[in-house]
């Protein structure tokens, strides 16, 4: 295949998962607004984030098979032309129900489009330098595409209405299908494979219910029977899933494929790195916004060093990749990433310089992990099992962000509210304070004088230690993860 029509084909896949990326995030802003237009109540609020990434968790497995059997090609067209009428659907959504249909129909598309990018650039590609310079351009859209979600969200709320966030997507839809049409080949496809239907409603039902229970989790005010009954349903539905691999011919997920080290650490690294990565974004962006005082533009703003760090490490991790190895690769750095946090964590008090070049250096390093786990994924699995290696990498980055929400958010939570020591003359309103800075920071707005002073201070010392003790966990993991990816490293793989 000819030079430019091989980048010509990174270029279309790219801008595809581009937008399926930012569409996780773009609400994070438009939520305000289109609440109030839709009067959704507080449940409908929650099922419009939440739907997307459950959906997509949820069919990420079957898709990757889909595609191993039809060709990834034919799964990616499908998929642009579900995400592109989908994304019209929800534009003009009249109320909540059928927003949040919309965003599950853009969530079956964007599923059977992600694994498909990443088949595409394997199939592409055939020369392994080349190769693992285009992973490392997929791995920095994936990794970083995802920071700029509320940015653009807030620009575009400047001027349009909410529907524009999803109408956004609809030219680039059109753009990549009538090129995809044009340049992508194919591909490799097996006609022959069987598509075992019980296996994908089970790994369906197993992470959608999982995943749910991880979100649960990751709320202030739990619902113990919605997290005892989900994450039941979630493991009960995975065993049943994980033994019936065992026994089918042609499995949807096959586990020998994790007898390789280089493709184990591949996953461990990709979920660890996702999980540090949202759950510190998670922190950081309430510090920003509840102690700094910065509005929701100004706040994606100061993540977006993040992902500009990573679309730099992206690329020039996969030529390092082709030289020194992606284990390598993976292992330094996630030290780097750790080092960098704990770098924003020293700066915390300093000028905002030095915090946004550790948060630039945060982007480096986890972009740089994310890419050489991405390509330790895709080289280490057979040409025949692609879309099934490429959907185990994308459940990786979904499940390992979802943990990370909700363990670093429950850590947050439960040491600020350890922390928290109420003022003196405080008796109303003492215990929702202690339950979120958000909440002590609405009490202090009802107080005057010295009381409001005592509150909010109370409150954002009871945040400085709960944020230190996240710094400080994901600073462990990302530590702790870099060593057992070299140590993974020392052993022989069966390939």
């Amino acid at each position: 295949m000819q030079s430019k029509a091989r980048w010509g084909i990174l270029a279309i896949v790219s801008s595809a998962l581009f937008m399926i990326v930012i569409d996780m995030t773009v609400l994070y802003t438009a939520l305000p607004r289109l609440t109030h237009d839709l009067m959704a109540s507080s449940s409908e609020k929650l099922w419009i984030v939440n739907v997307y990434a459950l959906t997509v968790a949820g069919l990420l497995p079957a898709s990757g098979a889909l595609g191993d059997k039809f060709g990834a090609r034919l799964l990616f067209l499908i998929g642009l032309i579900v995400f592109g009428a989908a994304s019209l659907f929800a534009a003009f959504s009249p109320n909540p129900a059928m927003l949040i249909a919309g965003r599950a129909l853009l969530a079956v598309g964007a599923a059977m489009m992600m694994p498909a990018t990443l088949s595409i650039i394997r199939q592409t590609f055939t020369e392994p330098s080349e190769r693992a310079f285009a992973i490392g351009v997929w791995a920095a859209v994936a990794s970083g595409g995802a920071a700029f979600g509320p940015v653009i969200g807030g620009f575009l709320l400047e001027h349009f209405w909410w529907g524009s966030v999803f109408l956004i997507n609809v030219p680039i839809v059109i753009i990549a299908f009538a090129a995809t049409i044009a340049f992508v080949g194919p591909g490799l496809r097996n006609p022959e494979r069987s598509f075992d239907v019980i296996s994908a409603i089970q790994i369906m039902i197993g992470l959608v219910a999982s995943t749910y229970a991880i979100k649960e989790l990751a709320k202030q005010d739990i619902s113990l029977p919605s997290l005892a009954v989900s994450a039941g349903v979630g493991v009960a539905f995975l065993v049943l899933f994980s033994r019936r691999q065992n026994r089918i011919p042609s499995p949807l997920i096959d586990f020998s494929l994790f007898a390789n080290r280089n493709f184990l650490a591949g996953v461990i690294a990709a979920a660890v790195a996702s999980a540090a990565l949202l759950g510190f974004q998670l922190a950081v962006t309430q510090r920003f916004q509840l102690v700094l005082d910065m509005s929701p533009l100004q706040a994606g703003l100061m993540v977006v060093p993040i992902p500009l760090g990573a679309f730099i490490a992206g690329p020039l991790s996969g030529i390092l990749v082709a030289k020194v190895g992606e284990r390598a690769v993976m292992w330094v750095s996630m030290a780097i990433g750790a080092v960098s946090l704990a770098a924003y964590y020293g700066f915390i008090n300093d000028s905002l310089l030095l915090q946004v070049g550790a948060l630039f250096l945060l982007g480096i390093g986890l972009g740089a992990t994310m890419t050489a786990a991405s390509t330790a994924i895709m080289i280490n699995a057979p040409d025949h099992h692609g879309g099934m290696a490429a959907s185990i990498e994308e459940v990786s980055f979904e499940l390992g962000g979802a943990i990370g929400i909700a363990t670093l958010g429950s850590v947050l939570a439960a040491i600020y509210s350890a922390s928290f020591e109420t003022p003196a003359g405080i008796s109303e309103g003492a215990a929702s304070a202690r339950d979120s800075l958000d909440a002590a920071l609405l009490l202090a707005e009802t107080l005057s004088g010295n009381l409001a002073v005592a509150v909010r201070t109370a409150a954002e010392t009871a945040f400085g230690n709960a944020f230190a003790a996240v710094s400080i966990t994901s600073i462990v993991l990302l530590g702790l993860t870099s060593l057992l990816v070299r140590l993974l490293g020392q052993h022989k793989h069966a390939d």
